[in-house]
C-alpha cells in the first residue's frame, strides 16, 4: 500500500510541476505578445484544470487579441454549456460581441447575466466583477442591486456599489452607500476615507458632513462620528473634529490619545484656539484621568506661546502673563527631571522675548544639574546655554558646551547641531576657512536645516572670501552678524553701513541689505524687512541672497501679513528661476499647500 501512495504523490508532485512550468511560460508568452503560443498553452493548462477560471479567461483573451472572435464566441458557449453556474461568462460573451461592435447583441447576454442570478454571493460577486472590469459600471450596479434584493441584504454590497459609484463620478449615492458600508463592517472605514479622500472635493465633504449629521440623529454610530471628525479635518474644520472627539471619548471611556492627536495637528496648522481647548480638556480629566496630563500642560502652554508670539501682536504684559503660567504649572507640578521640557520652553522665553538671560541661564542650570534627566533633554538644554553665553559675549563658555555635546553625540544628529554652531562660532570670529572645512562636512547633514544652513554659509564664504587683499569686509561682516545674534540690533546696523562706507564696491552688497532685513524683522518692522529683501530681489537676483530674500518673503506674506496670494506668488518664482535653490523643494511644498492641493 504504501510504495502505490508514494508512486501517486510521485506522480501529482510531476503534474504540479509540469503546471507550474507551463503557467510560467504561458504567462511569459502573453507578457511578449505571442499570443497564438499563450492561447495554446492556456488552453492546454484549462483542460487540465477547469476550475479555474482565470486560465480560461486569459484563453479567451488571447483569442479576441488575435481577433479569432468565432472560436471565442464558441468556447465561451461551450463552457456555459458545461457549466450552468458560471453566469459570469455571458458578460465575457457580450465583451466579444461588444469587440465586433454587435452592441444589441452584447447588451442581451449582459441582461441574460442579471437575469441568471440566483440567492449565491460568490456567483453575484462574480458577474459584478466581470462588469466592473469591463468598466461597465452600470451593469455592475445592475448585478450589486439585484444581488441584495435576491439576499435580502441592502448592507452585503455596500460597499461595492459605492465604489462603483464612485468611479462614476456620483457622489451623492457613493457617499450613501459608503456610509451604510462603515455601518454594516466598521474594518472598512479606513478604506473609505481612503476611497472619499480621492474623490470629495470641499463641496463634496460638505454633502458628506451633512448627511452623517442627519444620520446620528437616529444612529449613535461611532463609525460615522469617527467619519465625521476625519471629514472635518480634511476640511481644516478642526473645531468641529474636536466636538466629536470629545463625544467618542467620553463614550468610550477612553485615554483622550484622539484629543491629543488632534491637539498636535491643530496646533501644526496654526488652529491654536482648538489646539489649546482640546489640551483643556484633557487637563481637565486630572492627573489620574489620562496618562496625557503632562503632555497637555506642555501642548497647552506651547500653543499658548505660539499664539502670542506668531505673529508678531504681542504686549511684554501677555508675555509676562504666560511667565506666570509657565512657573505656576512647575511650582505645582516640581522643577524636575519629568518636566525638564517645559523648563526649556520657560527658558527660551526668558531669553528670546523677555530678554531676561540671566533667569533663562539659571533654569537650563537646574537642567543639566538633575541626575535624573534624560541625557537628550541635557543636550539641548546646554545647547541653549551656549547660545545665551554667546549673546551674553562669553564665547568661551559657549564653545565649551557646544564641544561637550558634540563629543558625546559624534555620531547623532544633536552632535551635528553642536558641530554647525561651534563652526559657525569660528565663522564669527573670521576663523572662515577652519569654519567653511566644518560647513562642507556638515553638508551631507540628515537634518535639512542643518544641510542647508551648512551649505549657504559655505557658498557665501567661497563667494566673498580673497576677492580682494584683505579679508576686512568679510571679518566685520561675520561680526554684524555675532551682533545680530546678541541682539545688539544698532551696533550691527552701525558695524554694516561702516562695510558700505569702506568698501563701496565689495560684492557683499546684497548680504548687507540681507543682514538689514534680519534686523528688522527680529525688530517686528515687518514694512522695512519686506522692502529690503525686495530690493534684493529686484537689483541683485543673481546674488546668493535672492533664494533666501524670496523664501523669507514668502514666509511674511503667509504667516505674519495673511497674504496668501502674495506669499504663493513668492514661493512659485522660487522654485522655478532658483531650482538649485536649498529652498526649493521647501517652496514647492508652501505654494502647493496654499494653493489647496490636499498633501
Amino acid at each position: 500500500m504504501r510504495p502505490v501512495l508514494s508512486l501517486l504523490i510521485i506522480f501529482a508532485t510531476a503534474i504540479t510541476s509540469l503546471s507550474a512550468q507551463q503557467v510560467k511560460l504561458a504567462q511569459e508568452y502573453y507578457k511578449n505578445g505571442e499570443y497564438e503560443k499563450a492561447a495554446e498553452m492556456y488552453e492546454e493548462i484549462f483542460e487540465q484544470n477547469k476550475r479555474n477560471d482565470y486560465y480560461f479567461a486569459r484563453w479567451v483573451q488571447c483569442l479576441t487579441k488575435l481577433k479569432e472572435y468565432k472560436k471565442a464566441e464558441t468556447v465561451v458557449k461551450k463552457e456555459l454549456k458545461r457549466n450552468n453556474k458560471a453566469t459570469h461568462h455571458h458578460v465575457t460573451l457580450g465583451s466579444i460581441y461588444d469587440q465586433q461592435f454587435e452592441v444589441q447583441k452584447a447588451e442581451g447576454e449582459y441582461q441574460k447575466a442579471i437575469d441568471a442570478l440566483k440567492a449565491d454571493q460568490g456567483q453575484i460577486q462574480k458577474v459584478a466583477v466581470a462588469f466592473t472590469n469591463l468598466a461597465k459600471y452600470d451593469w455592475g450596479r445592475k448585478a450589486y442591486e439585484k444581488g441584495a434584493k435576491l439576499l435580502k441584504d441592502d448592507l452585503v454590497f455596500a460597499y461595492n456599489l459605492g465604489d462603483l459609484y464612485r468611479r462614476a463620478g456620483k457622489n451623492a449615492q457613493m457617499i450613501e452607500q459608503f456610509l451604510l458600508s462603515v455601518q454594516h463592517n466598521p474594518k472598512r472605514l479606513t478604506n473609505v476615507q481612503n476611497l472619499l479622500d480621492r474623490s470629495l472635493d470641499d463641496a463634496g465633504f460638505d454633502t458628506l458632513k451633512m448627511v452623517i449629521y442627519d444620520q446620528l440623529q437616529t444612529t449613535e454610530s461611532t463609525e460615522l462620528m469617527e467619519l465625521l471628525a476625519w471629514a472635518s479635518i480634511q476640511q481644516k474644520d478642526y473645531r468641529s473634529a474636536l466636538r466629536q472627539y470629545q463625544a467618542l471619548d467620553t463614550r468610550l471611556n477612553e485615554n483622550g490619545t484622539r484629543v491629543m492627536e488632534l491637539a498636535g495637528t491643530a496646533g501644526n496648522d496654526r488652529d491654536y484656539d482648538t489646539a489649546i481647548r482640546a489640551c483643556q480638556y484633557i487637563i481637565g480629566k486630572g492627573r489620574d484621568g489620562t496618562t496625557y496630563f503632562l503632555d497637555a500642560q506642555q501642548a497647552l502652554l506651547y500653543n499658548k506661546r505660539q499664539k502670542l508670539v506668531r505673529n508678531f501682536d504681542y504686549s511684554q504684559d501677555e508675555l509676562r502673563e504666560l511667565e506666570s503660567e509657565y512657573v505656576r504649572f512647575l511650582d505645582d507640578y516640581g522643577w524636575n527631571a519629568s518636566s525638564a521640557n517645559i523648563i526649556l520652553e520657560l527658558a527660551d522665553l526668558e531669553a528670546f522675548y523677555l530678554h531676561d538671560r540671566s533667569k533663562a541661564i539659571d533654569y537650563l542650570n537646574r537642567i543639566t544639574g538633575l541626575e535624573s534627566v534624560n541625557k537628550y533633554v541635557r543636550a539641548k538644554a546646554k545647547l541653549q546655554l551656549g547660545d545665551i553665553y554667546l549673546m551674553e559675549q562669553e564665547v568661551w563658555e559657549s564653545t565649551l558646551l557646544y564641544s561637550q555635546v558634540d563629543k558625546e553625540f559624534r555620531e547623532e544628529l544633536m552632535g551635528q547641531e553642536a558641530r554647525f554652531k561651534n563652526a559657525k562660532l569660528s565663522y564669527y570670529n573670521g576663523n572662515f576657512e577652519w569654519a567653511q572645512s566644518q560647513f562642507d562636512v556638515l553638508k551631507s547633514s540628515t537634518s535639512r536645516m542643518i544641510s542647508n544652513d551648512a551649505i549657504d554659509l559655505s557658498v557665501f564664504i567661497t563667494d566673498n572670501l580673497g576677492l580682494d587683499s584683505t579679508a576686512v569686509p568679510m571679518e566685520m561682516y561675520a561680526e554684524a552678524d555675532l551682533l545680530i545674534f546678541q541682539n545688539r540690533f544698532d551696533d550691527a546696523i552701525a558695524k554694516l553701513d561702516a562695510i558700505g562706507k569702506m568698501f563701496p564696491d565689495h560684492k557683499l552688497v546684497d548680504d548687507i541689505l540681507y543682514s538689514k532685513a534680519q534686523v528688522h524683522f527680529e525688530k517686528k518692522e515687518v514694512e522695512q524687512c519686506v522692502a529690503l529683501y525686495e530690493q534684493i530681489v529686484a537689483d541683485y537676483p543673481d546674488e546668493i541672497r535672492a533664494d533666501n530674500a524670496l523664501f523669507n518673503l514668502g514666509y511674511i506674506y503667509e504667516e505674519i501679513l495673511d497674504q496668501p496670494d502674495k506669499a504663493k506668488e513668492k514661493y512659485e518664482r522660487l522654485f522655478l528661476e532658483y531650482t538649485d535653490s536649498t529652498f526649493a523643494i521647501e517652496a514647492r511644498k508652501k505654494y502647493r499647500q496654499l494653493r489647496g492641493d490636499n498633501l
